[in-house]
């Protein structure tokens, strides 16, 4: 399973771009950002993140969000394909192959059939965000390594929450962890919630007692909570106090994605056009900011490259989950 993580890692990678100045903006009035999760979450903070850079820009002249909780997912895809909105874009990442694949019952379509990626257009995958676990700031653990002693004492005893269902990116970040330190992935208890700030007010109240998130959603929090480890390769130079699990001797590494679609039937020239101002944002110091203060990987992935990373990231994600018992 680590060497599925690590192909994964190495694929993404690929597509990590160097910054230089901006060539043009491209003229587009406003987007509409569609957020498939609650507020709090990685996809909610990807999509105003990413209107807060292309506005404050001067790329985009205004930028709406809206958050559509509701089958893990599947609801704002749902929206997007009876509704064909114009001017308005969906935030995703790994889950939406995720919950393709296991046949998530918030995907299913009522003639029959799953959802997919492929029922929208994908436009750009953009950013990548590193795994993490976390405990409250006033945890008795103080490592990952104090984690997995108190599991084998007694498994019953740590319970793991995350802001997505039972198989998706949060477990399955959390479980390859567990993994890595010798568990059983399928015996680590773990409580889904609805996106990440329910996820993190469940472990600030003691309901459980750690978490596994994207880092981006708590690396501004760290008055709150300690991030025990992360699945980055090598410490961060946005996160340097943040230890990898790597360096505590979980050899864990993985990125998740994240990106874009629009409607389908998106005519090749609006995706172009929205595909282009999200590569030419990455290039401006508003967008540095943003990044910089969720600790994100660039990741700029338009077109058909991305089109074959996500072919290719269904192939992978199926071989991991069925290494892992949810499958």
């Amino acid at each position: 399973m680590l060497k599925t993580f690590k192909r994964l890692f190495a694929t993404l990678s690929v597509f990590a771009i160097a910054l230089s100045a901006p060539s043009s903006s491209f003229a587009i009035d406003k987007l509409h950002f569609i957020i498939p999760g609650g507020a709090g979450g990685g996809w909610d903070g990807t999509a105003r993140g990413t209107g807060e850079a292309l506005t404050k820009s001067g790329m985009l002249k205004s930028a709406s969000f809206e958050n559509m909780s509701g089958g893990g997912g599947g609801k704002a895809i749902s929206f997007m394909i009876s509704q064909k909105p114009k001017g308005t874009i969906m935030v995703n990442s790994t889950p939406i192959v995720i919950r393709s694949i296991t046949n998530h019952k918030g995907f299913k379509k009522s003639g029959g059939g799953v959802l997919s990626y492929k029922d929208v257009t994908p436009i750009a995958g953009i950013i990548g965000d590193y795994g993490a676990i976390v405990v409250a700031k006033n945890s008795k653990f103080k490592n990952f390594k104090d984690v997995v002693a108190a599991y084998k004492k007694d498994p019953k005893s740590v319970k793991m929450s995350g802001g997505s269902v039972r198989g998706g990116m949060d477990h399955l970040i959390g479980a390859a962890a567990f993994q890595a330190a010798g568990a059983d992935p399928a015996k680590v208890t773990y409580i889904p919630y609805d996106a990440g700030g329910k996820a993190m007010a469940g472990l600030l109240s003691g309901e459980v007692s750690l978490m596994s998130t994207g880092l981006g959603e708590v690396v501004g929090a760290q008055d709150q909570v300690r991030i025990l480890g992360i699945t980055a390769p090598n410490r961060l130079k946005d996160a340097p106090n943040v230890p990898t699990l790597k360096e505590q001797g979980y050899d864990v590494t993985f990125v998740n994605w994240r990106g874009f679609f629009g409607p389908p039937g998106m005519s090749s020239k609006d995706k172009n056009a929205v595909a282009k101002l999200l590569g030419d944002v990455q290039k401006t110091p508003e967008w540095e900011a943003v990044r910089k203060r969720n600790a994100w990987v660039n990741i700029y992935n338009p077109g058909s490259k991305f089109d074959s990373f996500l072919a290719d990231q269904t192939k992978v994600m199926t071989s991991l989950m069925k290494k892992l018992g949810v499958l």
